[in-house]
């Protein structure tokens, strides 16, 4: 217990911000259950907060999803005990070794899931699905572009789309990230050339919905991807914060819809969080879903991890270990 540590940022700024504290290990309060952690997901969100795009008080406690066993249950918690592995997507202190949560906000792992699977898909698997099942309820014969394809959400995304005959074309950075996309349309082109790219292969159709993750660099081409009345799902910011938008520009697109979802809203009660997490897990355990993790990093190692990541020097998923 005397080597707990854990990566904060004291103030906002680059990778270098990062540095490493040691604390004691909590006890847990009512309601809270207290893990060793044994795999942290790193997420591009965990940019946005060390950075300030996101505002939360500093030092900021690092990251949001974590997997470990618990070994500590607080007063008033049901349903779990020593020994279990859970998993959280909850905000806040997932760079640490040691971390309480809200028993309200775990989710049991299945014992045949690895933790670094886990801390691998939680938070982009939860938001594959609620983009794929509740954003956009997806159904067989829509087409859908999806950006960021061979990345964290992309790469869970597009075989969740397809598992539901939706047709899925897929767009990434470079031509090597399209190889590794399983769409049969998989493109890497600029997206000044998407839009053409997108009503080739459509035959002038267009798209029901765009799931956009890149944010400012894709925003044009990603309107001018959709037909008539279709959705705009703008999750992600990885190029930067979508500029304000003109309500004018939606109704000149074809009366376009616009949101800009996130996670925490679908998975807001342990009912909704317990049916997502089942609907995730239960698609890893049917081979739907095949996360795939990229490259792993030593969690004391978090700075050089989030280089890599802004620099998208990454593949599929990235795991912070203890």
């Amino acid at each position: 217990m005397s080597n707990a540590y854990r990566m904060v940022a004291r103030a906002h700024g680059g990778p270098d911000v990062i540095e490493r504290e040691d604390f004691a290990v909590p006890a847990p309060g009512h309601g809270e259950i207290v893990i060793e952690t044994e795999a942290v997901g790193l997420n591009f969100i965990d940019t946005y907060y060390r950075k300030g795009l996101y505002p939360d008080a500093l030092p900021i406690s690092l990251g949001s999803e974590s997997v470990g066993r618990i070994i500590a249950v607080g007063d008033g918690v049901t349903g779990f005990a020593i020994g279990q592995r859970v998993g959280t997507t909850q905000n806040g202190g997932a760079y640490a070794t040691h971390r309480a949560i809200a028993a309200v906000k775990a989710m049991h792992i299945p014992e045949g899931i690895a933790p670094e699977i886990a801390a691998a898909v939680m938070l982009k698997g939860l938001t594959a699905c609620y983009l794929a099942e509740d954003t956009f309820p997806a159904r067989a014969g829509d087409i859908a572009l999806v950006h960021s394809a061979a990345g964290g959400v992309g790469s869970l995304l597009v075989p969740w789309l397809l598992d539901k005959g939706v047709i899925v074309i897929a767009h990434s950075g470079s031509p090597e990230k399209a190889a590794q996309v399983s769409a049969e349309h998989s493109l890497s082109c600029s997206f000044a050339d998407l839009p053409e790219a997108v009503k080739a292969i459509t035959d002038g159709a267009m798209c029901h919905v765009v799931y956009d993750g890149v944010g400012a660099a894709s925003w044009d081409a990603s309107l001018a991807s959709l037909r008539r009345r279709g959705l705009m799902v703008s999750y992600g910011n990885a190029s930067g914060p979508v500029p304000p938008i003109g309500m004018l520009d939606l109704m000149r697109g074809g009366s376009l819809y616009a949101t800009r979802p996130t996670l925490a809203d679908y998975v807001a009660t342990p009912e909704l969080l317990a049916a997502s997490a089942q609907k995730l897990f239960g698609r890893i355990a049917s081979g739907v879903l095949t996360p795939r993790i990229g490259q792993t990093f030593a969690l004391a190692d978090a700075a050089e991890a989030h280089r890599a990541l802004e620099s998208r020097a990454t593949t599929g998923s990235t795991v912070l270990i203890p």
